[in-house]
């Protein structure tokens, strides 16, 4: 990246290997509950992508609001949620935080945590987190909001139209593509005709950073630069992290279309294991810092496995109840600025501009011609001669990487 890296203290790197750990551990757990017929909807796994939802949310402040997908569970974990709301959740019991009615990771915290739940379309999430950036703003709280999108997602019209309408009200807004390499079954050559999907953030004038999807550290200082950026008014920003999807789309789907030997590659390149090396040669993660680590999150996982599994299930007298909210919802607007400000006459903007030329064609922003000589062939990128006189200045949208060291790319073949 270009700017100046922040160090990453012991404490805070052993805060990201447990998280990262804890996220395997309640997803190991939940496959094999899964197994035993104990988990009534679909389970969605984030095998090898866990240093993508911890490290980017890890850089977060309380605050902050997140509005995780279906493989952000190490999200929902650094946010506070516990593992025994993950498990009722997905087990449908009357304990869980949607009262049994949800078989999977839709729910969410709005008053404290700052969770949005998930939505299943997928891109939906981009235009809503939008929302509560741009609403974060109106109340002057100067709040981030985050959210994740695979690499198939790139290609909805709601990641086009959100991520237009982020740019246009330059939104606090992070947006977090988890390229892991396959659209359920389709690979990503094979779905877009790019190399880099954080080109797309050009478009629309989007600042944005590629970095290593199984580098937590990577991940994270990324994360925390765009924190920075957001704040400073400058969102929003995108950044693709590059990692690979080491599971079927869900426990339904074995991956067959994989090639093995892409699976052989991104298995040496495993985000914890390769971490804990890190750590564990710096002197870091020592033998028994790692055995008290790993015996806290099994003590939790028992007693919460064990509360999930002798919870029950909801009463059918819920069935028809609890599925519309009447009346306004629980939660009053935070006010961090005077309400004066956004309210008349001080909030009041005469509804003409300003404007610099009137879109008039310029013979200079052509570079070459076809053979018969109409038309062109490039258009060098040049500021618009009709944007308004008193409009924010243009930052560029440059795509910045956030590290030289890229996973390599294995063949996209057939097997």
């Amino acid at each position: 990246m270009t700017h100046a890296a922040t160090a990453i203290t012991p404490d805070q790197q052993l805060d990201l290997y447990r998280f990262m750990l804890l996220d395997r551990i309640v997803e190991d757990t939940m496959t094999k509950l899964f197994r035993q017929n104990k988990i009534v909807g679909g389970l969605y796994a984030s095998l090898g992508q866990e240093a993508i939802s911890v490290g980017t949310t890890y850089a977060l402040e309380k605050r902050d609001w997140i509005a995780p997908m279906i493989r952000n569970i190490g999200g929902l974990l650094v946010k506070g949620v516990r593992p025994r709301d993950i498990f009722t959740q997905h087990m449908a019991r009357y304990t869980s935080p949607t009262l049994g009615k949800d078989g999977t990771s839709h729910f969410g915290d709005l008053k404290n945590l700052h969770i949005v739940s998930p939505i299943s379309m997928l891109g939906d999430l981009i235009p809503v987190m939008t929302g509560v950036a741009m609403a974060g703003r109106y109340l002057g709280q100067n709040v981030v909001a985050l959210t994740w999108i695979g690499d198939g997602g790139t290609s909805t019209g709601a990641f086009h139209e959100g991520l237009n309408l982020a740019a246009q009200q330059r939104a606090s807004l992070i947006l977090v593509i988890e390229n892991n390499q396959w659209a359920y079954s389709t690979p990503v050559g094979r779905q877009v005709p790019i190399t880099d999907l954080a080109d797309r953030a050009k478009a629309y004038g989007c600042q944005a950073f590629i970095v290593d999807g199984n580098d937590v550290e990577a991940v994270f200082s990324t994360a925390r630069e765009a924190v920075r950026l957001c704040r400073a008014g400058e969102g929003p920003i995108v950044i693709e992290a590059k990692t690979m999807r080491m599971r079927g789309h869900a426990q339904h789907d074995a991956a067959e279309y994989v090639p093995k030997e892409m699976f052989d590659y991104w298995k040496q390149r495993d985000p914890i294991d390769t971490y804990e090396k890190r750590l564990t040669d710096a002197g870091v993660l020592t033998a028994k810092k790692k055995a008290e680590i790993l015996a806290g999150i099994n003590a939790v996982i028992e007693e919460d496995r064990a509360f999930a599994e002798g919870s029950p299930f909801p009463p059918p007298e819920l069935a028809d109840s609890a599925i519309y909210h009447e009346g306004p919802l629980p939660i009053e607007p935070q006010w961090k600025r005077p309400v004066a400000e956004v309210t008349p006459p001080r909030s009041s903007v005469k509804p003409h501009w300003k404007m610099q030329g009137n879109g008039e064609f310029h013979a200079d922003a052509i570079e070459g011609t076809h053979d018969a000589g109409v038309g062109a062939r490039h258009v060098v990128p040049r500021p618009p001669t009709n944007a308004p006189l008193n409009s924010p200045p243009s930052r560029g949208n440059g795509t910045k990487r956030a590290s030289t060291k890229r996973p390599a790319k294995p063949a996209r073949g057939r097997k």
